[in-house]
């Protein structure tokens, strides 16, 4: 069943991890961050396994992560922004839940993530490492089965607004 799930996607610093949790909550679902997961599996944080073992060693403990979280039910997950770039990543997240894609403007994210040194993406100039990244990525997400803007908008507001959206009426 296409609603078994709810897997939220979009660019670092639109507030996947914040409104999965959120929306978790309200209906009563487990919250997965396919991100803590993978650091508690590799015993190490994100910039860890990018620096000791490289990007595709983290991308493909991502993939493993996904169709795992994907494999209950009533479970809201969170992934990393550029889970979406791998096609079996896609395919995952279609076939096990309802895809949500987050968006923010470019300054919102910056200003949500721009000091964050959790992030190996962004080390250098995070603001035009962010431009970089989502010019790079702009049609990566629209796969999804609905899109959001965070920008500006209380987390109780996009949760309502996801919630209500669900198929089969789970919210």
């Amino acid at each position: 069943m296409k609603g078994r799930n709810v897997v939220l996607i979009g660019p670092m610093g639109t507030g996947k991890s914040t409104v999965g949790k959120a929306l978790a909550e309200k209906l009563g679902w487990t919250f997965i961050d396919t991100d803590a997961v993978i650091e508690k599996k590799a015993g190490a944080t994100i910039p860890a396994i990018f620096a000791q073992q490289g990007e595709p060693a983290f991308r493909s403990l991502e993939s493993e992560t996904i169709v795992e979280a994907l494999q209950g039910e009533q479970r809201i997950v969170s992934t990393g922004g550029g889970a979406v770039l791998a096609e079996q990543n896609r395919d995952a997240m279609k076939a096990g839940g309802f895809v949500v894609a987050l968006r923010a403007t470019e300054e919102t994210i910056i200003s949500r993530v721009g000091n964050d040194d959790n992030r190996p993406l962004l080390q250098g100039n995070a603001a035009e490492r962010v431009r970089r990244l989502l010019e790079e990525r702009k049609h990566a997400y629209d796969f999804a089965d609905a899109m959001v803007d965070t920008t500006d908008k209380p987390v109780e507001d996009i949760v309502e607004w996801i919630a209500s959206r669900l198929p089969g009426g789970e919210a």
